[in-house]
This record gives C-alpha cells, structure tokens and sequence, in this order.
C-alpha cells in the first residue's frame, strides 16, 4: 500500500483546522485549551508554558499538543497510567522523529494505594535471526560503518511500545487502549501545527528521508520541508491508531499491522535513484508474535535520606545514576563551593560509566551485577578515586563490583560505544498521588528513516545501540547482539520518594547523555539548593568516561568552566546531533510540595521549550 501524503499547505490549513480553530480572544482560550490559534496570517499551536503549579494532576513533556493529550484524559478522570499512554500516543504524532508506535521505552509507575514503585521494560528486541557478528562485514571481518547500520532494515528491532501501553493499562489504568488513544487519534486527523523545531528535525534528516519513498511522502509533502505555520496532518498514522484502538495491539504483534512493520524492515522501499544502501532487516513476523514486556523490580538506591527509583537492565539508567550518586554521597557537596560540586559531579559521572560499559546488558543473557554496582560499599570505594584538585584520565578502568575492595587503582578501559541521541519523555501524576515517569524512543532522530508504508510510523533503529564487536578484545561484552536481546540503553525514567511519597519524578531524552543530564537535574536540585525550575534550565556538561567533557555553550562562557580546566577538566561544545542547537538532554519533571500540590517542570528553551500543564493552576 502507498503511504498517503501528509496533508500541509499554507492555503488549505484553514479549511482543514477548522475543527480546532478558534478566534484568538475567545472565551475561555487558555493554554490548557490546545487549540491552534490565528495570528495574522499563520497558525500558532497551542500556547506552552515550562512550569505550572497546581492540583489535580500533572503533565510535563516537550509538546503542547501532548500534554494536552493527557490533561484531557486527567480532566475526564483517568489516571497517571491512562494519561501517560494518552501523552505518549500523541507524542508519536506531533514527535514521530523521536519516538512511537515503531519504538520501545521505559516506564517507572508509582501506586499510590500501595506506596510502590513498578517499571516496565518495553524495550526493542533482536530478531532470532539476529547473530553477534550481524553488524560486521564479513569480507573485512570490521564492523559495518555506523550509518550504513543506521539507515537499514538491519537496525530495526522489534517494537515494544504499543505492548507497553496495553501493559501499563492492564495493569495499573482505568481506561482502554481505544479511549487513551483518543487524543491522539484526533491530532493525527485534524493536524498539528508544524513550528520550527519539527521543520529544523526535518531538515537534519532530508536528505536520507529523501531516499525512502514512503518517509518521504509522508515528511517531505509535496517535495518540501514543512512550513512552519502550516497544519500537519498524518491520517495513515490515525487509521494504524484506530486499528489498534478497536483489534488490541495483536493488530500489530500477529495482526496486519505486523506484517507491513516487517516486510518494510525486510524490504525498505528505497527510491529509484538512491545512493544509499540500505541492508535488508532481520525480523519475521514470528518476532512480534513472540514479543512480550517485562515487569522488573526498580533499581533503588537512598541519597541524603531520599529513595530514588529507576529503570534497572536491560537499561543502564538505574545502576549508572544510582552508582553516581552513591560515590557523590562521600563527599559534602554544596553550592557554597560550586565548582567542587561539579568537580565531583563529572568524576563520580566518569567512573560509574566506566563500570556500567563492563558490566550492564540484558540480564536474560549475562549476569548482571545490578545489586553490587549499586552498593553503598562499592560506591565508597570507588570513590576514593576522585581528588579535589586533579582530574582522573579516561578511559578509565572499570572495577568489578563483585570483588574485595580494589583500592584506587586507576587503569585504562575502552572508549564509549556510540548511542543515538534522540527519545522523548514525560512525566505525569493525578489527584490520587499516582505519578509515572516514561522514556521512549526510536534510538536516532528519525528512526531508520524507513516508514512503514500506509502506517504513518517510522521504524527504530535501536539495534544499533548494541556493539558491533567487542568493546576490549578478550574481555566479555554484555551488549553484543543475540536472538530475542534487548541492546542496553540509558533510559532513565526516576522517580524519588521522601518519607515513601513521590517528591520529584525526572527523565530526559538524549542518548548516554541522559543518565548525565538526570544525575546533573538531582544534584542541581538536592545539593546545589536550586528549585526545579532553575535546576532543569541550568548550563548541562556530561562527562561519560571520555577524554573530553561536553558543555553546552552557556556553560563555555561561565567563569566555573576556567577553574575547572585548572584542575584537568577539558570542554568541548556538544554537538548538534538532534536538534539544531548544541543541546544536551530535554528534561521533563514534576515536584510534590508540602502543601500538597505539584509543579510541573518542562524545558523553558531546549527543543523550542516543552509544555508543563497542571488541572487547577494556581495562578
């Protein structure tokens, strides 16, 4: 089937906004309202906001539109489950470069009646076809090159969203599939406004999207960027949520929609003319009949009185944070002394990666030592490493957290593997004290590039997070592919409880970069004194046992960079991988006061700023 092209013009927007359109002096117009708007002569999406304080209920993620998604579901008495799936379904409409229904995630849920955190682990996994030289080429015996792998069937995992959704409903909502997808089912018909943000992510991938006939009828209307201003409208995307929404997802995991997913991973539709190859995928619809999440117990670790809940492997979110805040608890960090803390803040982030590129994978194929690296003892430990006037050498070594105590002994590990830097999260809590904290994702902005023809949907690339060959030559690698592996991520959806109710939930897109710029956020807002706000606008740097350190370019042009660099420590501007700006992280969080409301917490500029929405603001 040929995928039907996304409806945008500057001409026909109106005439096909008007269901959403409204004057913009209506009554009862509001940023809650998400409704697009005329100024002069373009659309303007709904109105967004970083922060909103209330009761009720919560929402925090990068888009309006998507916020909104969930607050509807909120306001019509869901919960945080069923507005989280709600909020998620529309990010993959107005975020389809950064996750949906072709993507997996995590998801940290805490129960209020039961005073407990819960995850899911929705992540993609290998085909059984998969093998672990996959991604070496077998006449040179060498990885295949990286963008080779990306743009490529081969790259393709097996979806864990939509089982996540159905999952997280099942278990813990109060609404159905069909009904949390609403939202989302309306926005993908009726259209999103396209800002500068979607056109500029377009642009990062026009040229590839170029070489996939369906991507490119569906993202590049007409043969054109979107213009911002203009409605995007993606029905194939509303009928693929409508199938689900009324067939369950075995519409996709042994259904049509399954079979489209794999004989696009097996088949790119790849343009006449392209230059690009494009390896065929590995999955068979066997793979998805086969599919299925996993409800893991939550990392957990205390700091400074607090307990702090994350994703455990196969993501390394949980043990790398936790590890890093346990060696930071040896040290008395304050905002007296700023540039101490962050001292400390980039060595102890230097050595619980160097341990978590050793040590963490899926833990269906190797052992994993989850409890041991999150120990308050290893932590120690390590922590005798970190000097306050000198800076340790990457890569450094990792230490085996199973073992006696190893002293300081430094060493030189392996560099770190590549992770793509895309993903979108969200946070959201309701009036009963349920919050959920979701990362998801399609690994690279842009998935593959490859579209499912008809679907509206672009499939991951997440294979690509697992290494290619071993990191160390004769040392075990715990993240190289297998049949049915889930590649090791950094996800790290957390949740932090005080006296054994949430104060803070936080998450954040971004690659490897997430566990940094999650740990930097806690350490901005518990030790460093700064409200949540502040502590998610403040300059990020993310050091990831690698010789250098990146610094956003707010940072570059602080004074604390220049005593730094006097103790060792060497900045470079992060690159501009998915977004046009040198950005690290899109944070979205939420904080519970003591007089009982919350504050959402969404970005004031990374990503064009994100969207934090509560039912009964304080104004």
């Amino acid at each position: 089937m040929i995928a039907r092209r996304a409806l945008v013009s500057a001409v026909s927007a109106a005439a096909l906004a008007l269901p959403l359109l409204v004057p913009a002096a209506a009554a009862g117009s509001s940023p809650a309202d998400g409704v697009a708007v005329r100024s002069g002569s373009r659309l303007q999406p709904p109105p967004k906001q970083a922060v909103a304080t209330g009761s009720g209920g919560a929402v925090s993620s990068v888009n309006p539109y998507a916020s909104q998604a969930g607050m509807e579901v909120l306001r019509h008495g869901g919960n945080a489950v069923d507005a989280a799936v709600a909020t998620a379904a529309a990010l993959g409409v107005v975020e389809p470069y950064s996750a949906g229904v072709g993507g997996g995630g995590y998801f940290v849920y805490y129960d209020a009646a039961k005073k407990k955190v819960h995850t899911i682990d929705g992540r993609e996994t290998a085909p059984a076809r998969m093998r672990s030289d996959s991604f070496v080429d077998p006449s040179t015996g060498q990885a295949i090159p990286f963008q080779e792998a990306v743009n490529s069937g081969l790259s393709v995992g097996v979806p864990g969203t939509p089982a996540t959704w159905q999952k997280a409903l099942d278990d813990w909502g109060t609404v159905s599939l069909g009904r949390a997808l609403r939202p989302a089912t309306r926005i993908a018909d009726d259209g999103f406004v396209v800002n500068d943000e979607f056109r500029a992510q377009t642009a990062m991938n026009e040229a590839r999207f170029r070489d996939i006939t369906s991507t490119s009828e569906l993202f590049l209307p007409h043969g054109e960027l979107p213009v911002v201003g203009t409605l995007f409208r993606n029905p194939d995307l509303a009928r693929t949520y409508r199938e689900l929404s009324h067939e369950g997802i075995d519409a996709l995991y042994h259904g049509d929609i399954g079979r489209d997913v794999v004989r696009t991973a097996q088949n790119p539709p790849v343009a006449a003319g392209s230059d690009r190859t494009f390896r065929p995928g590995l999955m068979e619809r066997s793979d998805l009949a086969n599919y299925g999440v996993v409800r893991r117990d939550p990392t957990r670790t205390t700091y400074h009185g607090l307990d702090v809940y994350s994703m455990a492997p196969s993501s390394s979110g949980g043990t790398t944070v936790g590890e890093a805040l346990n060696i930071l608890e040896n040290f008395p960090l304050s905002s007296a002394d700023r540039v101490q803390a962050l001292h400390h803040y980039l060595e102890a982030s230097r050595i619980a990666f160097a341990d978590r590129n050793r040590w963490v994978g899926d833990p269906a194929f190797s052992e994993v030592p989850t409890r041991a690296l999150l120990s308050k003892k290893f932590a120690k430990d390590r922590a005798c490493l970190i000097r306050p006037d000198a800076t340790l050498t990457s890569p450094l070594a990792p230490a085996d957290p199973r073992s006696a105590p190893t002293g300081c002994g430094r060493g030189t590990g392996s560099q770190e593997p590549y992770e793509g830097p895309s993903t979108t999260h969200l946070v959201t809590a309701d009036r009963w004290g349920n919050v959920v904290s979701y990362t998801l994702t399609i690994e690279q902005t842009g998935g593959s590039a490859i579209t499912v023809p008809g679907r509206g949907f672009l499939l991951n690339n997440e294979l690509t997070d697992f290494d290619f060959t071993p990191l160390t030559p004769g040392v075990p690698d715990p993240n190289l592919p297998a049949p049915g592996k889930r590649p090791r991520s950094s996800m790290s959806p957390t949740i932090v409880l005080r006296d054994g109710k949430p104060l803070i939930a936080v998450g954040s897109p971004g690659g490897a970069t997430i566990i940094t710029t999650v740990l930097q956020t806690l350490v901005n807002r518990l030790d460093l004194g700064m409200s949540l706000p502040d502590a998610v606008a403040a300059p990020r740097i993310s050091q990831r046992n690698r010789t250098t350190t990146e610094a956003e370019p707010a940072f570059l042009d602080s004074p604390e960079r220049t005593v730094l660099e006097g103790l060792g420590q060497h900045f470079v501007l992060a690159p501009q991988t998915f977004t046009p700006s040198p950005e690290i992280g899109a944070v979205a969080a939420l904080e519970f006061q003591r007089d009982g409301k919350v504050t959402a917490v969404a970005e004031p500029k990374r990503r064009g700023g994100g969207s934090a929405m509560v039912v009964n603001e304080n104004r």
